[in-house]
């Protein structure tokens, strides 16, 4: 209950008190606790991009224009692939706003990966090469 009015409040802040910027591609962060690696990638909005075993697709990324306290924010759904070939199977693991000021707040929690929103941008200022290749 605490955690949804803190996920609601913070989205409300994100989306609705400031007027914020709708970008095209979040700029990400995931850790792989198992080998310690750290990865940047770009994810669009509406496209789906790899990270390990876990398929992340951003819904929308929002960034309060430079003139205001610095704040991003995606709304982020999550699955995890298990398995192998035509049988995998599919588990959402996180659905809701991650926010790159903090990442505590809604967290995805899982024993293998960790994923942070670190920016929003527009498809001008992504960079060409983006995603993790997995593992």
């Amino acid at each position: 209950m605490v955690r949804a009015s803190c996920l609601a409040f913070g989205a409300a802040l994100a989306l609705a008190a400031v007027p914020a910027r709708a970008d095209t591609v979040a700029l990400l962060q995931g850790l792989d606790k198992l080998t310690a690696r750290v990865s940047k990638f770009d994810a669009p909005v509406d496209h789906s991009v790899r990270f390990g075993s876990l398929v992340i697709t951003v819904r929308a990324c929002v960034k309060h224009p430079p003139e205001d306290a610095p704040e991003s924010a995606a709304f982020l759904d999550i699955d995890e692939l298990r398995g192998n070939g035509p049988t995998a199977e599919s588990k959402r693991v996180f659905s809701g706003w991650m926010f790159a000021s903090s990442p505590a707040v809604s967290a995805m929690e899982d024993p293998i990966y960790d994923v942070n929103v670190l920016d929003c941008k527009s498809d001008a200022t992504a960079s060409p090469s983006s995603g993790s290749k997995g593992k």
